[in-house]
């Protein structure tokens, strides 16, 4: 399972570094996609929804770098392949957002969604996979027999 975990992270990784790749080469003022969602460039020097974005990025850096290897841990540990998908999501977000941290000292968001005028703060592939695996996560802990009382 530890491949199928980090497989997953390799391919969130890729498209979130190629996406970014792509936002920064071509985007120069904010685009509407649909009249809820535009492109735009964002620098994230917190983390989700800016927050400790005073803490700098080598302490961020840093607790990424324990929580990224406390998930390989975890995922070394697990044989279902539900879970290693989920820990790879995490991981690939995780370690794309860190590559963000020491190429530019901040994270690159570009997804901006709003509605009636309230936006929520903008993201990119690497804050979805995250979510979506810590998604995954809560919805393996709450199915799985493994933990409950007996």
């Amino acid at each position: 399972m530890v491949r199928r975990g980090l497989l997953v992270a390799a391919l969130v990784l890729a498209l979130d570094l190629a996406t970014k790749t792509m936002v920064l080469a071509w985007l120069r003022e904010p685009v509407a996609l649909a009249p809820f969602a535009n492109l735009v460039v964002v620098w994230n020097e917190g983390v989700s929804f800016g927050m400790l974005g005073d803490a700098g990025p080598l302490v961020l850096i840093g607790l990424a770098g324990v929580i990224t290897a406390l998930l390989v841990v975890w995922l070394s540990r697990t044989s279902e392949l539900f879970l290693a998908s989920a820990l790879g999501l995490v991981i690939g977000g995780a370690v794309g957002n860190v590559i963000d941290r020491l190429r530019f000292g901040a994270v690159l968001d570009f997804l901006d969604l709003h509605v009636a005028g309230y936006h929520w703060p903008a993201f990119n592939v690497a804050d979805s996979a995250i979510c979506i695996g810590a998604g995954l996560l809560l919805l393996d802990g709450l199915r799985s027999p493994r933990h409950r009382p007996t």
